[in-house]
This record gives structure tokens, sequence and C-alpha cells, in this order.
């Protein structure tokens, strides 16, 4: 069979050009062209160089609109040229405090990719959901802003597939979108290019396929040494954190600074943060070398200087890892005195303090719940002055655990820095089956206990478990009113927004009719309760002589009283939190019973969460400010003893009687 001479290449080099070599037939020059490019090899240009040439940061998706530079976060460029395809580097880890350029440096990457290095690409956020929003406030800008990628990026039409949300088509690759709760979006295509954002927030398996990494880094295995995989997260929990295992089996590199008064080059750490207390703007960092404080507008310089060096030996050469926190971000960004700010505002609280080292220092939240020896528990016990509730407690709220032939309640009082006495102890005898158990359960709403300033405390939320016989709760619950009750379902992990969330309504059934609004259900993760409390037992506080000297205990101090015997000892430290791996390996960490009976620690846990429904995690000063003024205790009462704390006058001159009235008291 013959073929047409005007199909045929010719012989000769067709790169070089020669007219009489140039074959004549319809698209030849193009070809000629795809052709030339496929020969080309990958340009000698980085990332970092790309971005500074070519990158336009749009007013919609940064702070600072105009062209993106490097300098401006100096300590991003060596991570940028990894990336690089000049660069031997396979897997770069990255972990970081939240803003300090780490996504726009990813971003960087895709545009490169897409303008000098085509190839197919896969970026991948926690959830479908987020991937969508990913590429509304950041590819599509990216796209947009830069010439050179619009050019490139088949635009968006209604009947063109190539540009939807979560597929960019360009020359020569693809960008897919997915996210990390998908398992059809984390195998749908060979990726020479993978970037994992934010890992620590993806569910542990893709659709029970998987670790969603595994499956992802699965994809680009076929482009061997040619592949590059940008792992970026901040941290989570130590022993589940995802970004933390991955950066200390790398080199872990750390971004050393000189000191502008003597030289010496280190990396910045948060306890060489020094201020004068209550005096945030004082903030500055003592060098390690001379000790001589650094003011923050040496921080440019000093960022410009500096650089990444490896700190450990890396289980695969391959891999560079990387780790960062805020104490580095520029001027104009996050200061320091900011930084101090936020610490101090997280003083008290569980959440807020490990919010603070996740995101601003970019290091795990070490989770210390091995339970407390009850024995020691017993040894500080205390007995109440001046009343059943002493002073400085504010209000009151219970915890009832229902079980099968009785309720179980605890009522605690609460202060600030959600420091708390248990007040009182309750069995119901009958279960939930007794309409006389519930009555008990509906005059204890109505219930006083004396507080020290004379006034009668009434409960402000009692806080009930769903758990057991749900419908009975719910029916009571919708009895007596939501305003003093909140029915609560608690459930398991750390991984959550808050540690209550709700309510939500749900349906509940008496005497066979459906409601059709239920009662109002209050979510509570249970872990972060429990880990708060044991924390807050293991605390250093102060002795019995320094208490009457006038020091006060610091924030969350649990005072419990001398009437509590081991039996309620023993199930306050039931359980204790450990380390187990699932079926296909993955650690998490899991509350488990020492011993049987644990009503103890749930009735606290519920209590405790009732305060945080009422708000007391999120209340003012002024607000607690004026409760103390409501149960008698004024700025005139508040002095410092020789130690610098302040101690309530009427604590030190004995109980007083107070006519004034709380909202919480009748």
């Amino acid at each position: 069979m013959s073929v047409p001479n005007s199909t045929i290449l010719p012989r000769s080099n067709p790169i070089s050009g020669d007219a009489d070599d140039m074959p004549d037939f319809d698209g030849a020059a193009e070809i000629l062209r795809a052709w030339g490019a496929g020969l080309t090899p990958d340009p000698d240009l980085t990332v970092s160089e790309w971005a500074d040439r070519h990158r336009m940061l749009s007013g919609r998706a940064s702070a600072e609109p105009g062209r993106y530079r490097t300098a401006r976060t100096p300590y991003m460029g060596e991570i940028m040229d990894r990336l690089s395809p000049s660069d031997p580097t396979q897997r770069i880890v990255f972990m970081k405090a939240a803003q300090v350029g780490a996504t726009e440096a990813g971003n960087n990457w895709i545009g490169f990719a897409i303008h000098q290095a085509p190839g197919p690409m896969l970026a991948v956020q926690p959830t479908v959901e987020l991937a969508k929003r990913n590429s509304r406030q950041r590819i599509d800008p990216l796209i947009d802003e830069s010439p050179e990628l619009r050019e490139r990026v088949k635009p968006a039409r209604s009947r063109d597939a190539g540009n939807t949300m979560l597929s960019k088509e360009f020359a020569g690759g693809i960008l897919i979108m997915t996210g990390a709760n998908s398992a059809v979006g984390l195998r749908s295509t060979p990726a020479r290019y993978i970037f994992l954002d934010e890992v620590d927030a993806y569910p542990a398996s893709a659709d029970d396929e998987g670790d969603p990494v595994t499956l992802a880094e699965a994809r680009s295995l076929t482009f061997a040494h040619r592949r590059k995989v940008f792992l970026v997260s901040t941290p989570t929990i130590r022993g589940l954190s995802r970004i933390e295992r991955e950066f200390e089996a790398s080199d872990q590199r750390r971004f050393f600074v000189p000191c502008p008064h003597c030289g010496q080059e280190q990396w910045l750490k948060f306890e060489r943060l020094r201020w004068q207390k209550g005096r945030p703007e004082t903030a500055k960092y003592h060098c390690e070398g001379c000790e001589t404080p650094i003011a923050e507008h040496h921080k440019t310089a000093m960022l410009e200087a500096g650089e990444w060096r490896a700190t450990a030996v890396a289980a695969d050469p391959t891999t560079a890892g990387y780790h960062l926190s805020a104490l580095y971000s520029p001027i104009g960004w996050l200061s320091w005195e900011r930084i101090v700010r936020a610490w101090d505002a997280a003083q008290g609280s569980d959440e807020a303090i490990k919010a603070f080292r996740n995101t601003i220092l970019g290091e795990t939240w070490v989770e210390t719940g091995e339970a407390p020896d009850w024995q020691r528990l017993a040894d500080q016990r205390e007995t109440w002055e001046g009343g059943t509730v002493p002073e400085r407690g504010l209000f009151l709220t219970a915890g009832a655990d229902v079980q099968k032939d009785r309720i179980e309640v605890d009522v605690w009082a609460w202060g600030r820095g959600l420091e708390s006495w248990l007040i009182d102890h309750l069995v119901i005898e009958g279960g939930p089956g007794d309409p006389a158990c519930w009555q008990q359960l509906t005059n204890l709403l109505g219930q006083t206990w004396e507080h020290a300033s004379g006034q009668n405390m009434t409960l402000a939320r009692l806080a009930i478990d769903t758990g057991y016989e749900t419908s009975a709760v719910y029916a009571w619950s919708r009895q007596v009113g939501f305003a003093q009750v909140a029915p609560v379902k608690g459930v398991e992990g750390f991984n959550r927004s808050s540690p209550v969330t709700g309510p939500t309504y749900v349906d509940a059934t008496i005497a066979g009719k459906r409601l059709r609004r239920g009662a109002r259900l209050w979510t509570v993760a249970t872990s972060t309760f429990k880990t708060e409390t044991y924390r807050f037992l293991r605390q250093d506080r102060p002795t019995r002589e320094e208490i009457e000297a006038g020091h006060l205990c610091p924030p969350g101090t649990i005072h419990l009283p001398n009437w509590a015997d081991g039996e309620w000892l023993k199930q306050f430290t039931a359980e204790q939190l450990i380390t187990v791996r699932t079926k296909r390996g993955f650690a998490r960490l899991e509350w488990q019973k020492l011993r049987e009976r644990n009503e103890a620690l749930d009735c606290r846990v519920y209590a405790r969460a009732a305060a945080w429904i009422l708000g007391a995690d999120r209340w003012s000063d002024a607000r607690w400010t004026d409760l103390e003024a409501q149960v008698g205790i004024t700025a005139e009462d508040m002095a410092e003893d020789g130690a610098g704390n302040t101690t309530p006058a009427s604590r030190r001159a004995g109980p007083q009687r107070r006519t004034v009235r709380s909202s919480y008291m009748r």
C-alpha cells in the first residue's frame, strides 16, 4: 500500500528550520513546534524566580495586592526552589504556623508548572467543598491576574470541559483539584506534581479506601525521580499529626537568623520572647548568645540574612522538611505584640492554648490526660469557709448522668479562669422509668445552696446525658423547659472546631406522637473536657500556708471538699488517655476506663459543658467583674498581698453578709 508523499516527514532535522526541509502540508508547522517543545528540557528558572517575574496578587485573594515579592517572606525562597524541576528533592514537608505565606508559595508552584514545566498536577484540600472554595478564591485569581497563565489555561465556557471549578486544562498538562474525603478524586489520574494542603485536617480514610496521603502519592510513582510532592499543614495533636510525623522523618530544617547585636545565628523560640506582665507592647526577643533584647524592627534585616539549616538526618534523602512559627511573620503581618496578647488571652482555656500552639507556634498540642492518683486528690481536699459555696464561686452548673436504676448529679461552682468547686453530689434512686425520680430532678432545679456572702444560689444550667433512655430524657427536658436544662450527647474525638456545638432540634416521641420540633440537643466533645479536667488537676497550686497568707490558685484549679469519699475520687480518676491503632494502622487517642464506674468524671464533663453553653469561656472581664459585684466583691474589696496577688478583702476579714442579688441567686 502506497503512502502519499505529502504525509512523509523529511529525513533531515526538522528543527533546523531550512525552508527546503520543511514539509508543505497544512498544519506541519504546528506539528513541528509541538515536537520541538516536547524535546525541550525543563527550564532552569526556579519557582521563586518565576514568581518574582510573573506572579501578580489579586485584591480578591491577598491583603497585599500587586507583584509577588519573595523578599517579603525570605524563608519561602528555598522551599519554593525545592519544588523546581532542577532540584533533586522529591518530597517537601512544611509544618508551619497559620498565615506565613505557605499557600501563596503553593500557588506560585502551580503557576510555574502551568507556564514553565507543564504536567499533570493534583491539588488536594481536606474536603471537596474546600477544594471548590480554594478554586474560586485562589486559583481563579492566580490565573486571571497573570497574563502568562491566562493565555495557557482554556477559558471557562459552558460547553468547554477544559476549565471547570475542579479541573483546569493547559498545554501539556492538567490541574485537578479534589478533597481528601473523595477516594475517586484521589485516584483519578497519574500526577507528576502533588500539592497536599492542610494534611492534618484530612480524614483517616478516604471513603474507607485508605489514607488520603498514601492514595494521592501513589498517583506520582510512575514519574520516578521527576515527581514533586508538597505536604503543608498547621499541626494538631501529637501522636495523631500527619505533618509532624512527616517532619520528624525529614532532615528537620529550621530558619536560622543572626542577632543584630552579636551576630549569633539561632532559630526563634517562643520562650525567648519576653515582656513585662500586662504590657504586651514591651515584647522583645532575647538573643541566645548575648541575652540582649532584640526589638521587632530588626526582624526585616534578620529575615533577609537568614538561612535554612538541617537539624537531623532524613530517613529518605529525597525528602526535605521545614518548620516555621509565626515569630518569623514579616513586619506588618502578625507582630510579636499581637502574639503575646494572644498568649495572655488564651490563659485559662485549654482549647485556646491548643489553638495558640497549633496556629501561632506551628507545634503539636500534647494531650496530658493520664489519670492523677486519687489518693493525692484525697490529700488536697478542702473545707469551705463561710458557706456551702466559696466566695469566688460566682455561678452553679450541674451534670446529670442517667443510669438504669438512678440518676447521679454533681453540682459545681465556677469562678474566674474556670476555677471550680464541687458543691454537692446527689444520687436520685429509681431510674428513668420512675416518675418520682424525674420529679426529684425537677425539684433540684429550684433548690438553693448558700453562698459565702449569705445569699442563696440556684442552678444556672443543668446538662443531662441523653445516651441512656433518650426519649425519657427528651420528654423531661421539654416538660421543664430549656432555659435551665441542656440535653447533651457525648461524642469522641479532639478535632472538633468547638468542644460544644448546637443546639439542634431532634425528634422526640411521647406516647407514640411524633413532635414537630424536638428537644434542643447539644453535642459535646467529651475527650476535650476530660483532658482539660485532668490537666487542671495536675497543675501546681499554692500550699495551705500560702493560701492562708492570701495567695490565689492558678486558673482552672479544681477544689474538692473533704466529704468527697474514696469511691467518688476513684470515679473521678477512672479513665486515662492512650494511643491506639486502628485496623488500618492509623494511630488515634482514645479515653479508656481504668475501672467500671466513672459517673463522677462524666458528671464533671456535663457540668463543664453547661458552663460552656452559658458562655463562661467567652465572657469578658467586665462580665466577671459584674458577677463579682453581684455577690458583694467590689473593686474596693480587692487588694494585693505581699507577693503581688490580688485577694478579696472579705476573704481576709472572714465571711460577710451581702444584700446584692445575682442573676444566679434568689
